[in-house]
């Protein structure tokens, strides 16, 4: 029986007989380039579906709360004419932020007159919202631009990370800067006050890291990236300030200690990712081994004592957060949707710096449950907090008070393609297995990719090279799982002789010519998977999983037996696809003394009648 916790970290490594392995090795600084999504068009049952509700529905759902439920453009309309009241949160205009980015990213595969001219229509009140000395929020705007910059808490760095990322993105689909200009205006507002000889600042909620670095490298303007060290570097020295000027819970905003000295994950676990996040892209930039040192620290630290099954994080309702190693509960399992999306970013940026396929075996758990739960089927609907036992009271809803997650969801799922392909010197790494055509550079050579596969309901890959114009021999690295023992790699229809395997990638080296084939073979049986024994929660329990997707099961498929539902070492598993059920899933049916109980990947759950659900089900060992 495998533990899940083990299972997550295995990989092999063995000497690779291509050049430039050993430098990979020994260098920690990033040496992957994330092939961007804009140059990836998916053609995949899976996805593609996935992406047109994206386009149809959420953004819909997001415009219309965004412009007529909540009044959340209103007050940029109000701020701009400095009149009225400023309705909802604090920090409601990253909303706006968020789904201006996730329509970015939309129109980038996607191109739609209508849609381009809504979000113009909102950077122009953006715009016309930012004050004459640069700054923008219209929380302080509407209250009392006298109070701004008072309270570490109140998000204002926060949104205008949200604002830069929208308009990098904006620029890169459409070409227009308008909002890139906003943004930059609110950067040099920003740097006028603080920095090294000016005022302290430590960012309630981290995001403006990250963002500053998209801006730097969008302009190559040094003092960005400078500024977004700067803001890291400021975190544990206590100057962190909270309401009425007193000092605020350092630990829920990592902030109780210099970020070189972390070693386990606390606090709030949106804030912990993005921060982490931010601490990636300086390092990258800067060579920075102290945080590429701490950084994993910390992911050992999470990934082996305070991550679910599903790629969630954060147990804690109380904190939306981290307690104590071993803490996971699951009817009270917090486990965030934008927690588990930044899972995915930070993985993959950990991976960029490793060629580890761990980062990527654990970003894959996160997007293809922790994240993928947190929208419906119909694209309508948003989970917030994704427990893994309900008992038929959870569900989920058009829209939040707090509604960062509808947000984030909205700018994650167009950008999937950002994680399917990386490159470095000699290497094109294929990380993800969904279907799409490709088409890029690595080093001066052009390449054009197709994969071709039935993921995540087989494991059966196809990869064609339809151009790559290299007269030397490249490698392609394709990822094998850490849930897969058995696989096969056939280069144009023969076993590949010269492969090795390193780090978790089967490393394939020739000169390649279009018209080449790959195709991968990755045994996907059902598995059994035990909990690490120090979590209470699940002693005498195991959980079900096939592939990348984590199932579980539901009362209206098992309502007879469902209070008394358990497994044995003796259930049989047998897995099908049903093309009506749940918009067309694999069900996998365990037999148990003559009974069959149902189980259907946790993503879909929640998207029928109302009825409990568990992903940890009682389990008995039979002599």
């Amino acid at each position: 029986m495998k533990q899940y916790l083990i299972l997550i970290l295995l990989s092999c490594a063995v000497l690779c007989g291509c050049q430039n392995n050993n430098a990979l090795q020994q260098q920690p600084f990033k040496k992957i380039k994330q092939v961007d999504f804009s140059n990836v068009k998916i053609q995949d049952n899976f996805w593609t579906p996935r992406l047109k509700r994206h386009s149809t529905t959420t953004l819909a759902v997001c415009i219309d709360q965004i412009e007529n439920q909540t009044g959340r453009i209103k007050n940029f309309e109000n701020a701009a004419k400095k009149e009225g009241k400023h309705s909802g949160i604090y920090f409601d205009d990253s909303d706006v932020y968020k789904a201006l980015e996730g329509i970015a990213y939309s129109l980038i595969n996607n191109p739609d007159s209508v849609l381009e001219a809504k979000a113009d229509e909102w950077i122009d009140k953006i715009a016309a919202a930012q004050e004459p000395d640069g700054y923008i929020n219209t929380y302080y705007t509407l209250t009392g631009l006298d109070k701004r910059w008072t309270n570490m808490h109140m998000h204002e760095m926060y949104c205008a990370g949200h604002m830069i990322e929208a308009a990098v993105a904006y620029y890169h689909a459409t070409g227009k800067r308008k909002l890139l200009d906003v943004s930059i205006k609110m950067a040099e507002h920003m740097m006028s006050l603080f920095g090294s000889g000016k005022r302290h600042w430590v960012s309630g909620h981290q995001e403006i890291e990250l963002a500053l670095v998209k801006l730097y490298n969008e302009t190559q303007d040094e003092r960005y990236l400078a500024f977004a060290n700067w803001l890291i570097e400021e975190r544990g020295h206590g100057y962190g300030i909270g309401w009425n000027n007193e000092p605020w819970e350092s630990e829920y905003c990592q902030d109780d200690k210099p970020v070189r000295e972390m070693s386990t994950i606390a606090g709030h676990a949106v804030r912990a990712m993005y921060l982490y996040c931010g601490m990636a892209d300086v390092a990258a930039l800067k060579n920075d081994t102290g945080y590429i040192d701490a950084l994993n620290r910390l992911w050992e630290d999470v990934v082996l004592r305070k991550m679910y099954i599903t790629g969630g994080i954060g147990s804690s309702r109380e904190n939306e957060g981290f307690t104590e190693p071993y803490d996971l509960p699951n009817y009270d399992a917090y486990c965030e949707t934008c927690a588990s999306v930044g899972m995915v970013y930070w993985n993959s940026r950990m991976n960029q710096f490793t060629g580890d396929s761990k980062y990527i075996d654990v970003l894959e758990r996160s997007m293809y449950n922790g994240a993928l739960a947190g929208v419906s089927l119909n694209g309508d609907r948003f989970f917030y907090v994704n427990p893994l036992a309900s008992l038929g009271n959870h569900h989920r809803k058009e829209w939040y008070g707090c509604a960062c997650c509808p947000s984030q969801i909205s700018r994650f799922m167009p950008s999937i393609g950002n994680y399917i392909y990386g490159v470095s010197k000699d290497a094109v790494w294929v990380n993800l297995y969904i279907g799409n055509r490709a088409t890029f550079q690595l080093g001066k050579s052009d390449i054009t990719l197709k994969m071709e596969t039935n993921y995540p309901w087989q494991g059966k890959v196809k990869l064609t090279v339809e151009n790559f114009s290299s007269p030397t021999k490249k490698e392609i690295r394709l990822r094998i799982p850490g849930w897969c023992d058995s696989y096969n790699v056939l280069v144009n229809g023969e076993r590949e002789q010269n492969s090795v395997i390193e780090k978790g990638y089967v490393v394939v080296c020739r000169k390649w010519k279009s018209g080449d084939k790959i195709e991968l073979a990755l045994d996907m049986p059902v598995e059994v998977v035990a909990s690490d024994p120090r979590v209470n929660e699940n002693k005498g329990k195991r959980a079900i999983q096939r592939g990348p997707l984590v199932y579980c099961v539901e009362e209206m498929d098992n309502a007879d037996s469902f209070e008394k539902l358990s497994f044995s070492s003796t259930t049989s598993y047998s897995f099908s696809f049903i093309s009506d059920l749940l918009d067309g899933i694999v069900a996998i049916k365990a037999n148990e003394s003559g009974k069959n109980i149902t189980l259907i990947p946790y993503y879909a759950w929640d998207n029928r009648d109302a009825g409990q659900m568990k992903v940890w089900i009682d389990y008995m060992e039979m002599n």
